[in-house]
């Protein structure tokens, strides 16, 4: 059972909470420490990001015109209609995913990017049953990034014959519930820690693999 539930209303995915929750994210419209109900995907093509069309422009007016300017948002070419959740349990703290996830401008850290790839991009919801401090939320942030990160480098993409590990657009919201007292840390060897890094590798290696499976034959492992 997910904290949240989630809808789609074409060009948007939905994910909504019954109460309002402290999120963290590096979302392009509403990033950092933010209280929200919502989380909110618009889908684009290609062409609606030509390089004179400033994309953060572009999400408020859609986002606003829609109904959903208080939610956090995100954006992705990815078809909404293909979206995976998980969830994990470790000790009394569940956690759950909702991702979105496309490969097509998967790089490696550290390294150029060429910029011929299209638009593609993995975005994460992840929310933790337990209050957080700023500190474990940041904590939670790091962790939700490096299982992300774990699952892509388990799909074994390579970029210039080296594995990928990510896009050049993600983008991860952390999300909890706004009660005292908070949980001080969030580590790798918490529960907090255990239950949403195995939710959002879960979920993003759910994603990878359909992305790979429908692209079957159009590409290879060589991206």
């Amino acid at each position: 059972m997910h904290a949240f539930s989630t809808r789609q209303a074409c060009p948007f995915l939905i994910a909504e909470f019954a109460e309002p929750q402290n999120m963290l994210s590096w979302s392009l419209t509403r990033p950092g420490f933010v209280v929200a109900r919502s989380v909110v995907w618009l889908e684009v093509r290609d062409g609606d990001l030509p390089l004179e069309v400033d994309p953060v422009e572009l999400l408020h007016t859609r986002m606003d015109i829609a109904g959903h300017s208080e939610a956090v948002h995100l954006m992705t070419s990815r078809s909404l209609a293909h979206y995976d959740l998980a969830s994990a349990t470790a000790g009394a703290i569940t956690s759950s995913c909702l991702a979105t996830v496309g490969l097509s401008n998967a790089g490696r850290v550290g390294e150029p990017f060429d910029g011929t790839a299209r638009l593609g991009t993995i975005n994460l919801l992840v929310h933790v049953g337990a209050s957080l401090s700023e500190a474990a939320r940041l904590e939670a942030l790091s962790i939700a990034t490096e299982a992300r990160t774990a699952a892509i480098m388990d799909l074994g993409l390579t970029r210039n014959g080296r594995v990928v590990t990510g896009t050049g657009t993600d983008c991860i919201v952390v999300a909890s519930p706004r009660l005292c007292p908070e949980l001080p840390f969030a580590g790798l060897h918490t529960d907090v820690g255990v239950s949403l890094g195995r939710a959002v590798y879960d979920a993003v290696m759910k994603g990878g693999m359909r992305w790979v499976a429908e692209w079957h034959g159009k590409i290879s492992r060589a991206l």
